[in-house]
This record gives structure tokens, sequence and C-alpha cells, in this order.
């Protein structure tokens, strides 16, 4: 007798459970990949506010445990929190600038810890009103974000290689040569991996690089380990260990802007990932993400930590990987939970020579770049003002990558908002997009000529009939002699004195296109 148990819901990508193993094994290449950036925060703050060592080292294994919790409320969730993705969260590089201003503005770091409580709770209030803007986000929008977030993370990547900050500003050549050498060969084993054909060594290909990479390092007198076995193997986080918060109006004015910011980059890493796993991403799903992050956010000074986002190089992870499972990110943040809670396992991790981040964050990065290419790629280009949209938004976006002091003189609120080239792209996608197709009142009529909305006329030259293979695109027909695309439109030949010759095709040419998937001839 056949079962008559339906499936309670349809099997989501994100929901597929790999094994604890597996899990766990991708779930520290996602640790390795976003450590790097987790631990700066802290350590810059903790060096502005005059921390001792030992302090700031408390200070980042805090960060580790408080991360771990947020990543595991993000992408396990609960009942109203949690977006059920693979994201991956952390203390968040938007508000460094802000926090370090607040403690040298004499507030110190316990001003830091109010302001991020108060801003949190704001954000956690304002966040169903950001889920109902996901009509504003078509794929002009999260193509341009997606695309935007890879390109804005390669400076990171440059400065990796190179060693780090210190040693890209202090421009040791040498050293310099050495550390983008390792970087180099770290990308190479990358890239050789990838082309094993065992699936798991593939989908590993980046941690395995990264420890290879690291293997190296050692080998040539580039990483020191002899540090780890220093402080304590475990410890506790300690609540309120620097002093209760305190609460200063301009403080919190300051960090309710950056929670703000936050709020757009996450809605933009949510509807990214989302599109990345190919599942559905409603407002319910971002609200439950954006309450997550608050959430995460307003715990975190408890803790000793600062406001959580989405990491956006971990997209880059699930993209070039295809490791979809959300189950893999939740092993990841129970890592970071124990990172936290053993510094000699943080210690060990933190011995990663850089410059093997550097090389890993060049495949990692570039992913997410591609991905939103891909995206656009969906996107009607011919008739529409989408091309005005994605090229000012992009450009819009490089201008604080191209040069970070650019928005100096604007004011705080406004430097804030658009000195990440994430959110200022996704403030003018999102602005361009309403401007341009929600509101249709003064656009060219289509047909007009407009530069924008018209494609580049194609035709095929006559001396090529012979190679008419190499001209074709997808969907064309021949008919009557004539060559006709997709939509029925005549494709005209031409001479090369620019003269229209009619109907010259004949059935005889051979006008068939394979399946783009299939590796022969077309």
């Amino acid at each position: 007798m056949a079962s008559t148990t339906a499936p309670a819901r349809a099997t989501r990508p994100e929901d597929e459970f790999l094994g604890v193993g597996p899990s766990f094994g991708y779930g520290f290449q996602h640790v390795l990949t976003m450590y790097g950036g987790i631990i700066a925060p802290p350590l810059i703050v903790g060096g502005a506010a005059g921390l001792s060592a030992n302090e700031q080292a408390l200070l980042v294994a805090c960060c580790l445990f408080v991360g771990g919790l947020a990543t595991v409320l993000q992408s396990f969730g609960i009942r109203f929190f949690g977006s059920q993705l693979p994201l991956v969260q952390g203390t968040s590089f938007a508000g460094v600038a802000t926090m370090t201003a607040i403690v040298n503005g004499g507030g110190g770091i316990q001003a830091v810890f109010g302001a991020v409580m108060v801003s949190a709770a704001i954000g956690f209030v304002l966040a169903p009103f950001f889920a109902r803007i996901i009509r504003f986000f078509p794929p002009v929008v999260t193509g341009v974000v997606i695309a935007t977030i890879g390109l804005s993370l390669f400076p990171v990547a440059a400065q990796w290689a190179m060693g780090g900050a210190a040693v890209a500003a202090k421009g040791d050549e040498n050293a310099i040569f050495h550390n983008v050498c390792l970087a180099g060969a770290t990308l190479l084993t990358i890239m050789v991996l990838s082309k094993v054909r065992s699936a798991l060594v593939s989908r590993l290909s980046i941690l395995l690089g990264i420890v290879l990479g690291t293997l190296l390092a050692v080998a040539l007198g580039m990483a020191d380990f002899s540090r780890v076995g220093d402080g304590a193997l475990f410890a506790l986080p300690q609540p309120f260990a620097f002093g209760a918060p305190t609460f200063q109006p301009a403080a919190i004015i300051s960090m309710t802007i950056v929670v703000l910011v936050i709020l757009t980059e996450t809605t933009a890493d949510i509807i990214a990932v989302g599109e990345i796993v190919g599942t559905d991403v409603d407002r319910r799903r971002i609200a439950d993400g954006l309450r997550a992050d608050m959430g995460a956010s307003f715990i975190s000074p408890v803790f000793n930590g600062f406001t959580q986002s989405a990491f956006a190089q971990n997209v880059g992870l699930v993209a070039i990987t295809g490791v979809k499972s959300r189950f893999v990110v939740t092993a990841g943040g129970v890592i970071m939970l124990l990172l936290g809670l053993l510094p000699g396992l943080g210690r060990v991790v933190a011995a990663v020579p850089v410059p093997v981040l550097g090389g890993a964050g060049i495949v990692l990065f570039g992913t997410v770049a591609a991905s939103g290419i891909r995206t656009l790629g969906k996107v009607k280009f011919e008739g529409t003002p989408n091309l005005i949209i994605v090229a000012t938004s992009i450009g819009i976006g490089m201008l604080p990558i191209a040069a970070p002091k650019i928005y100096a003189g604007f004011p705080t609120w406004f430097e804030t908002i658009f000195h990440s080239g994430i959110s200022s792209a996704a403030v003018a996608a999102v602005v361009l997009n309403i401007l341009f197709n929600e509101i249709t009142v003064g656009n060219p009529p289509e047909g007009s000529g407009s530069v924008f909305t018209e494609a580049p006329p194609r035709y095929v030259p006559l001396e090529a009939l012979e190679h008419l293979q190499s001209h074709l695109q997808e969907g064309d027909t021949v008919k009557d002699g004539r060559l006709l695309d997709s939509e029925g439109n005549e494709v005209p030949v031409i001479t090369a004195s620019g003269d229209v010759v009619p109907a010259p095709l004949t059935q005889e040419i051979p006008l068939v296109r394979k399946d783009p998937e299939d590796p022969g001839e077309r």
C-alpha cells in the first residue's frame, strides 16, 4: 500500500544537512574566511581606548563569542529571530570609525557599549519597516549591490596579500614582494585543488589552500606559532568586564546612523544570499533576519562586544563552494563560540599568515562580484533605463573605494552612510530604481533613441556569411531568407559600405544552436 503521507513543506536548498563531520569542516572554512575581519574591529577600537594587550585579547575573545551566538541565531533561527540562511555574523566594520570617534571624544569604551545597546534597540524596532522594502530590490538593484560587495572587498584582499595594514603603510618593498608571492602561491593552490575530480576536495579547496599556504609559510619562516601557548587555555566571557555602559546622546545618535547603514547592508546581504542559494526571500524572512541582527547587537555589549552584521566575504564562500546548507554556518557559529571560550584555539587561527588569507580573498571576493554580474544578466536593458541605474550606482559605490577620503568634508551623518561603498551603491540603486522604474513620469518614450535605453544595433556583415555561426545568438532563426532574433526582429545583413542586402540567406546554412552546456561546436 502506497504511503499517503505528504511532506510538510517543500525542501529548501539551505535546509540540506550534510552530516556532523562535513558541516564542521565547511563551517571551519567559514571561520577562517572571516576571522581576520572579526578580530580587526576590537583590536582597532581597543587600541584607541588604550586597552592593554591582555584587555585587547579579552575583547577579541568576547567578539568571537558574541559573533558565534549571533551566527547560530541567524542561521539556525528561532521563532521571529533568524533568516535561516547561511549568513555568518560578526562585528561590523561599519561602526569602527564612529566607535573610535566616541572613544577619542572622551566617552571611553563604556560610552561605545551604551551607544551600541540603545541604537540596536532602535534598529530592532525599525526591522519590520526595512522588511517592507523588498519590492524595491529587483534584480537591477540586487545585482548592483552584490557586485559592489565583491568589488569593495578587493582592497582588503590586496592589503592582506601585502602582509596587512602595517606592512602596506610602511612600504617595505622586499617584505611586500615575499608576501604577495605567498598569497599568489595560496591562490594557485586553491585553483589546482578546485580542478580535482573529488567533490569533497573541490568544495574544501579554500580551507585546504589556506592550510597548505600556512605550511608553506612555516617552511619559509613567514609564520610564527611561538606564542600560541601563551595565556589561559579556557576562559568564560565576563559580563561588563570593562565596566557598566554609559549613555551619551551624541554617541547614541552617531551609532543610530551606523545601525541604519547596517540594516541596509544586512537587508542586501540577506537578499544576495537568497539569490546565490536559489531560495525565496520574503518580508517575513528579512524581518526575522534583521531582528536577529539587532537582537544580537543589543546583547553584545553585555559580553563586551559591538554591533553585529552579516559578513559579505562569506557570501563569496557560499557561492564558490556551492555548499548552501545553513547548518554548515551554524556549525561555524559553534566553532566561533568555542574560539571565544578557548583563547588557545583562537591564537592558533590568528597565527595564520595574513598573505595566505589574501590569496584566498582574491577568489572569494571575485566570486561575489561575479555573482552580482550573473544577477544583472537577468535584467532587461534594451528599451529601459536600467543601464543608467547600474552604471551610476556602481560608479557611486566605487567612489569611496577609489578615494576613501572623498567625503571627508561632508557632515558626519552623510560620511557615515556614503563612506561604505556597499551602502552608498545600495542607496543609489534603490533611489534610481524608484526614480526611473517606479516613477515613470518624465521618462523618454521607449524607442526614443536615448543612449541609456537603446541597445546597440545588431547586424551581420555580408563577408561574414560563411562564418555565420559565430554571429548567432540564442533563439536566432531563418525565415524566407531573413535572419530573425528570438523576438522575431530581423537582423540585417549589410555590405562594407553600409548597404542592407535583402534576404540573402538560404536554408542550406546550418543555423541550429546547440545547448549552451554542450561543449561541442556551436
